[in-house]
């Protein structure tokens, strides 16, 4: 027979296991032949809080939002610090609009940017990036990894 603080613990572990293996790490996006860390936002809260109080963002690295439904889309750059490029991906994962060199919010209420057509996902990156790589609508947004559940 187990003792009672043995099986809390064994509990308390497979919990934490079944806990650990919903979440999701960063993922590798690759976009015009460029190659990006991004991280994940695939849930409201995350999404919420996008790139918040960054003050600021590697040139190879992003995020990338996951929506569990394909609609028109706006960004606002609230507590956001950091100019941004902000890619809207439809289902396909082709870019279908942009947003570029987004300032951080100045004044209240943050001006919306909006995606000129139905996203899925989208992708921030540096501002400036996207004129980098000459990023043009069409493109095609590659991600490797698990993007985990989305709500």
């Amino acid at each position: 027979m187990l003792k009672p603080l043995t099986v809390a613990s064994l509990l308390a572990l497979a919990c934490s296991a079944c806990v650990a293996s919903h979440e999701t790490g960063p993922v590798a996006v690759t976009l015009h032949g460029q190659q990006f860390t991004a991280e994940l936002a695939t849930d409201e809260a995350a999404r919420e809080h996008g790139l918040m109080m960054r003050t600021a963002l590697a040139a190879n690295h992003g995020m990338l939002f996951v929506f569990p439904d394909t609609a028109p889309r706006g960004f606002w750059m609230k507590n956001t610090l950091i100019p941004l490029d902000i890619l809207y991906f439809d289902a396909e994962r082709k870019l279908v609009s942009a947003q570029l060199d987004v300032p951080p919010c100045k004044v209240d209420p943050c001006p919306i940017y909006p995606s000129t057509g139905p996203a899925r996902y989208v992708l921030e990156l540096s501002a400036g990036t996207v004129k980098r790589l000459g990023v043009r609508d069409g493109d095609m947004l590659a991600i490797r990894g698990d993007v985990g559940p989305v709500d």
